[in-house]
């Protein structure tokens, strides 16, 4: 029989030793895990308490909900405990643990209103998890983002119907037609109710106060009008895609309107204003101010008609809508969800963005000064965001993260929904404050990367971003929000609560319906054409053209006159002429007439004082014969007639 062999009976020592320190570590990190377990329990207990939500005991069973049950819109999922209580339990899977798990639940538990996002992720939702963003800090901003199909209209809607059932007005543009579900309570099924079980939310469909909005008139909606003059030139500018130049000498143009009081009503007044400051009537006006060029005032008649030509006419008028009408609640009290219906002008992105920056350039000018409040006045979202920042000049761009910066203090707060977080200038990023991110696609180097952009935006937090971000289901999202102190809240892999809506279009015949009610309609949706800059320069000129008539005539009276009396001179002086040739004649034949006399008198006396007459001398002599010789003498010198 062989003797064992020691180096045998030495490994197998090892291995038994080995195994005995993995079997202790496995039961200490058992006993961890049953303890942070069972303090991440007792603190979600502590933050039910503060928040003043129910306790597991006092929460009663969910029930099934029907599309004829509808909910209280005093009683939105943002203050509603979660129908699943009891301790906070981690997946194995999970790539957090019972103490990040813990730390969310804290991170998330707030004192005032909140607006339910969903439940936490860990491998599988954690119900008692609940990722909420303040209501008071809705006003701080925020961004919505996400590849196309991963759920941001349906985040959009969810947040809409929840602000609007706390009393907070909300616009948004329906870029697809899908969000104006909002007016009409979704459809349950087996599917949405496992979901919405799963992530702790009592759904129950629920219909918005909702009225929709078209721009331009095109579509079913109230019309919604702006002057030029109140669009303004750095927004006309950015439409029309001027350079810095153009763009200066456009807003040369908007002083003059302005400061000769020609109201610039639509895109034909500023035609006008333009033809007439290049014409000869007025293109001396601007001289002290630098000048109109032909050249650039050309450039923008051209792209003024190419905008025309492509409908934008119908956006440019009056009466133009009043931005306050957004900030309206139905008579019980809740927001009025205002829809922009725009699939009809989503072919014109540019305008279509820089319209909605004009919505919100005119709220900043119009709403005062309200500070930190507790819940904000109006809630904009602005989605196709990226549409917005797209060939945007420098002054463009300062604008827009001026107004974001401060319309907070008016109490706006304003989403922005766009596709990645790369569509969004930085200085605007820097002023959000909650961020839900779907998932983003890495399939070119561009998009990885944005990925990787994306991913350095964050706080630290124990997700591997990088792969989240493309593992996110649809309807989940990373979340991270701004807490009651102005602090960002944990990140949390989140799945989303459903809306309450319709989760397609309301019907058409419903939303003509309510169009045809809107107490707007009467004060809105009838176009009126005033006396504007096109009127007033029209007449204008045509009284110029009646003074250039007039002078023009007078010139040539003048002309005609001149002529007459240019010709009567010369008659006069032609008849001058002939008068003193006659008189010449005359005296030249009176002179020898007279000499004749003398002569024939002298001899006459010299023989009567000598000699007798003798019977011829006689005669002669005769006054008779003198008046014979007087005709005669005439008659030989041609002045008989005189």
């Amino acid at each position: 029989m062989t003797a064992p062999d020691p180096s045998d009976a030495a490994l197998a020592e090892a291995e038994l030793a080995r195994l005995r320190a993995e079997a202790e570590a496995a039961e200490a990190a058992a006993k961890a895990a049953a303890a942070k377990a069972a303090l991440a329990a007792a603190e979600v207990e502590a933050a039910r308490a503060r928040a003043g939500v129910a306790s597991a005991e006092q929460v009663a069973p969910t029930a099934v909900a029907t599309p004829d049950a509808p909910a209280a819109p005093d009683a939105p999922d943002a203050a509603a405990a979660p129908d699943v209580a009891g301790p906070v339990t981690t997946d194995e899977a999970g790539p957090l643990t019972g103490d990040e798990v813990a730390a969310i639940v804290r991170g998330y538990a707030f004192e005032g209103p909140t607006i339910a996002v969903g439940a936490l992720v860990n491998g599988d939702p954690v119900p008692e998890a609940q990722v909420r963003i303040p209501l008071a800090m809705m006003n701080r901003h925020g961004l919505v983002a996400g590849a196309t199909g991963t759920g941001k209209t349906r985040t959009l809607q969810g947040l809409a119907e929840q602000l609007a059932a706390h009393g907070v007005p909300v616009f948004a543009a329906d870029i697809k037609g899908d969000l104006s579900g909002v007016a009409t309570p979704g459809e349950a099924s087996e599917k949405l109710l496992a979901r919405t079980r799963g992530i702790g939310q009592d759904w129950q469909p629920a219909a918005s106060a909702t009225e929709y909005f078209a721009l331009g008139g095109i579509g079913h909606g109230i019309p919604v009008r702006a002057t030029v003059s109140g669009f303004g030139p750095l927004l006309l500018s950015k439409v029309l895609g001027l350079n810095a130049t153009q763009e200066s000498s456009l807003g040369l143009v908007f002083h003059y309107a302005d400061r000769e009081g020609l109201a610039l009503v639509d895109l034909s007044d500023l035609r006008a204003v333009l033809t007439f400051l290049t014409g000869d009537e007025g293109k001396g006006e601007l001289k002290a101010l630098g000048g109109l060029s032909a050249a650039t005032a050309g450039v923008i008649l051209r792209q003024l008609i190419t905008f025309a030509d492509q409908g934008a006419d119908v956006f440019f008028g009056e009466p133009e809508l009043d931005v306050r009408e957004f900030l309206r609640t139905a008579p019980d009290g809740r927001g009025i969800i205002s829809l922009l219906e725009v699939p009809g002008v989503i072919d014109k992105p540019a305008l279509f963005s820089t319209f909605l920056m004009y919505l919100l350039a005119e709220l900043f000018e119009v709403l005062p000064e309200v500070g930190d409040i507790d819940k904000p006045k109006l809630v904009f979202f602005f989605d196709e965001a990226h549409l917005l920042f797209r060939d945007a000049s420098k002054d463009f761009l300062a604008a827009i993260v001026q107004t974001v910066r401060l319309i907070r203090s008016k109490g706006v707060g304003v989403f922005f929904v766009t596709q990645t977080p790369k569509d969004v200038p930085a200085d605007v990023l820097a002023q959000l404050g909650s961020r839900v991110q779907h998932a983003l696609r890495a399939f070119t180097p561009d998009d990885a990367k944005a990925l990787r952009a994306t991913v350095g935006t964050y706080p630290t937090s124990g997700y591997d971003l990088e792969r989240v971000l493309q593992e996110l289901g649809t309807g989940e999202a990373i979340v991270t929000v701004m807490n009651e102190k102005g602090a960002p809240s944990p990140v949390a892999w989140t799945r989303l609560q459903a809306p309450r809506g319709l989760m397609s279009p309301t019907p058409e015949a419903q939303i003509v319906a309510a169009v045809a009610a809107s107490p707007l309609l009467p004060a809105y949706g009838t176009a009126v054409d005033r006396e504007s800059a096109r009127e007033i320069l029209t007449a204008k000129m045509q009284a110029a053209d009646a003074r250039a008539a007039a002078d023009e005539a007078a010139r040539e009276q003048a002309k005609t006159d001149a002529e007459l009396a240019r010709q009567r001179a010369a008659m006069e002086k032609a008849e001058a002429a002939e008068r003193k040739k006659a008189e010449d004649a005359e005296e030249k034949a009176q002179r020898e007439y007279e000499r004749l006399l003398k002569k024939t008198a002298g001899t006459s006396r010299t023989r009567r004082t000598t000699r007798s007459s003798s019977p011829l001398e006689e005669i002669l002599g005769s006054p008779a014969t003198g008046k014979i010789l007087d005709g005669v003498i005439r008659g030989v010198f041609g002045i008989g007639r005189r």
